[in-house]
């Protein structure tokens, strides 16, 4: 009912009723679109149903609804109440229960045997359902089966109910709030409370604030010791994820999480003392003295003493005559090498670890194939990986020889929850190529090397002047620091079309020269466009219509947009949404935060998820959608993988995606977009990187002073790691 004196006072109105249907209900958020029936006897002279919107994780058809706000005239949708309010309950007239139970939230009971069950027990029908489930045998025709069914999915709703709602308060998404009860059980929420820190560490993309909210709404002390302690390794997390490091000096871990927290100094550097003796980080000597995660510090030491070993050990095959080799091979193939092709091919062959670096179009691949041959014509086992799926198909390709990912070469074992090939048990094989080193950071150089034999000979290919890996370390580049493992980088250009610029243009941004561009047919193109908004649409034209009709691409399959971040205008985000309403504008869809997924869409996975077997930054299809229970299926390179309402948040449409995410991939055509909107991460690895990932067209649109900017810049920031230092030692 409206409460007169409370809202002339407030200036807000209050609304009950119970909600007819939910239009609309944001998981992320918690917006909510409602048609509320108000009670007939409601005293103002307005329609008996309302739109009410607003806030509200836990909402379903038929719970009576108590809404604080006022009324709007909304442009599109006319008279809206615009709730700042929301409040959910179960219902409590007759028709209203009714409704509930034949909503579908309860499995087993739908309109037809709702409306028996509110005949038989009346008013008293929720309080039998939830204390006297039993008594359900007296509703007509209702079997023991069905009974059973009932009462679980009954008191399975009632606790899904209440840790919604204490989602709700802390702003924890639904889809979230599943991972917890999946991960903690029917205890979630006593657990969270009792220690709310443990979110950070135990569930993906829950970060601090959300669990200091949570830890200081149930009293936890703001200077206390578990909060101090759950501050020091956020820091240091937050650290290696946005910055890659993998430690922090220790005066500035404590300024940071002084900063973050305002605990005092003293008690933070008490708790990493503790932290450091429960074994999560661990502090070097020295002054000042280096703080590392755990994990990080042991992957480090892991990838050093692994790499020396392999180095020290003798091959598990005879030796032979480098020079020899190369000459055979040279006459069987009729390809004579250029200098630092032959000096590459020859340290390849006559070291246990070796690294092959430089740009596109440099003959890297041919050294790649010449090494198969040789090795295959001397009967051993040669084994192709790469850190990413495309990356792989790429290398299988462009070599003719399988490659596939290293995670499926190492075999995840979702039983123990760790790799099948490990430190016990090690791959077999006498030779192993891995490409686009550059991606790999330290967890993975570490999980690899540890199922590395000693005896093999290794040799890694990648592009140092690209952009380093997202996780944390650079490995490629200590590796090459160190001074222990051979390397050469080619520079001289094979690999370019007189006509064509891709090549050229990547040479010259990692120069710092400025591009070039030609009238006329060519790979590569520069398009103006100051304004943003006009930029969104030619991207979406050049994508839709004028890149396929003119280069016979398909957009969904072969055109890719690359922008350097997610916000704004000229964000990923934004052109995913304005690119889906152009290509995939209709059909039934599952919906996740601001994005809706349709069959057909083309997707990126988020993290690395080892049970589905699919990983950061692979790219799928969703081949089918299922609305009601919020799953759907998405095709990675042919195999078909099954996600439900608790995995949704590890997708995002990929029609268009950052830079950072498209390294290891190639695409037939990409269009770049660098404009001012972006002028933060302007760098030239990141324009090199874009360029490189166009094999038959790339499409640079933007402002030229944007382009000139990230030409220009190359103050690269360093990695913080110990990884060329451990290898020397």
């Amino acid at each position: 009912m409206a409460d007169a004196a409370a809202g002339e006072a407030a200036g807000k109105e209050t609304v009950e009723g119970t909600i007819k249907s939910v239009v609309f209900h944001n998981d992320e958020n918690g917006y909510t679109v409602l048609h509320v029936e108000l009670p007939s006897d409601f005293e103002l002279a307005r329609p008996p149903e309302i739109t009410v919107v607003g806030r509200a994780q836990a909402v379903w058809e038929g719970e009576d609804v108590k809404a604080v706000g006022a009324w709007v005239e909304d442009k599109v949708h006319g008279r809206q109440f615009k709730a700042d309010e929301l409040v959910c309950v179960a219902p409590r007239s007759l028709k209203g229960v009714e409704r509930y139970l034949a909503s579908g939230l309860i499995k087993g009971i739908g309109p037809v045997l709702a409306h028996r069950i509110v005949e038989t027990f009346g008013e008293e029908t929720m309080h039998v359902l939830s204390h006297q489930s039993a008594r359900l045998a007296e509703v007509p025709k209702l079997g023991r089966a069905k009974i059973a069914q009932i009462r679980a999915s009954w008191h399975a709703n009632e606790t899904m109910r209440e840790n919604m709602i204490f989602g709700q308060t802390y702003g924890i998404s639904v889809t979230k709030m599943t991972k917890i009860v999946r991960r903690y059980g029917p205890d979630a929420v006593a657990i969270v409370k009792a220690d709310p820190y443990r979110l950070c560490r135990d569930i993906w993309g829950i970060g601090f604030a959300t669990a200091d909210k949570i830890a200081l709404s149930v009293g936890i002390d703001p200077n206390s010791p578990l909060r101090a302690r759950a501050s020091i390794s956020y820091t240091l997390e937050t650290e290696a994820e946005a910055g890659g490091h993998c430690w922090t000096y220790e005066n500035d871990l404590i300024l940071h999480a002084h900063e973050l927290t305002g605990i005092p100094p003293e008690t933070l550097a008490a708790a990493l003392a503790d932290e450091a003796e429960a074994g999560r980080v661990v502090c070097e000597s020295g002054e000042p003295r280096r703080v590392f995660l755990r994990t990080l510090h042991r992957a480090e030491c892991e990838v050093a003493a692994r790499a020396r070993a392999i180095l020290a050990s003798p091959r598990s095959f005879p030796a032979f005559d480098a020079e020899k080799a190369i000459a055979w091979w040279q006459s069987k193939s009729g390809f004579d090498l250029a200098e630092r092709q032959h000096l590459a091919l020859e340290r390849s062959l006559a070291s246990k670890f070796s690294i092959i670096t430089g740009g596109p179009g440099v003959g890297k691949t041919t050294i790649i194939r010449a090494l198969v041959d040789i090795y295959r014509a001397k009967r051993l086992k040669v084994t192709l990986a790469a850190p990413t799926g495309r990356a792989a198909k790429r290398m299988s390709e462009s070599v003719g020889a399988q490659a596939v990912t290293i995670h499926r070469l190492l075999k995840w074992n979702p039983v123990t929850n760790r790799f099948t090939y490990n430190a016990e048990e090690r791959l077999e094989g006498d030779v192993f190529v891995f490409d686009e080193t550059s991606m790999i950071d330290v967890r993975l150089a570490a999980d690899l090397f540890a199922a590395l034999p000693d005896g093999a000979a290794v040799v890694w290919v990648g592009d140092t002047d690209q952009l380093p890996s997202v996780g944390p370390g650079s490995v490629l580049g200590d590796f090459i620091r160190s001074g222990a493992v051979p390397s050469t980088k080619l520079e001289l250009i094979f690999r370019q079309d007189k006509a064509g610029l891709i090549v050229a243009n990547a040479h010259h941004v990692n120069a710092g020269e400025p591009l070039e561009v030609r009238q006329g047919d060519t790979d590569f193109y520069f398009m103006r466009c100051e304004d943003p908004n006009l930029c969104v649409k030619r991207a979406i034209e050049l994508m839709t219509d004028r890149i396929p009709r003119k280069f016979g691409l398909d957009p969904l399959q072969d055109v890719q947009v690359l922008v350097p971040m997610r916000r704004n205008t000229l964000g990923a985000d934004n052109l995913n949404f304005e690119i889906q309403r152009a290509l995939n504008p209709t059909g039934d869809a599952v919906v996740r935060g601001g994005s809706s997924f349709r069959a057909g869409d083309r997707v990126m996975q988020l993290r690395n998820n080892y049970d589905k077997e699919v990983f950061n930054g692979d790219i799928g299809f969703v081949k089918r959608v299922d609305p009601a229970e919020r799953s759907m299926v998405v095709v990675f390179d042919g195999r078909p993988v099954e996600y439900g309402p608790g995995d949704l948040d590890e997708l995002v449409l990929a029609y268009a995606t950052t830079i950072h995410k498209s390294q290891g991939s190639e695409y037939p055509a990409v269009i770049v977009i660098v404009h001012t909107q972006h002028y933060v991460m302007l760098q030239r690895n990141l324009l090199y990187t874009a360029i490189t990932r166009g094999r038959r067209l790339v499409m640079l649109m933007g402002v030229p002073y944007a382009v000139d900017r990230a030409i220009a810049t190359n103050t690269v920031r360093e990695r913080r790691t110990a990884l060329a230092d451990r290898i020397r030692a």
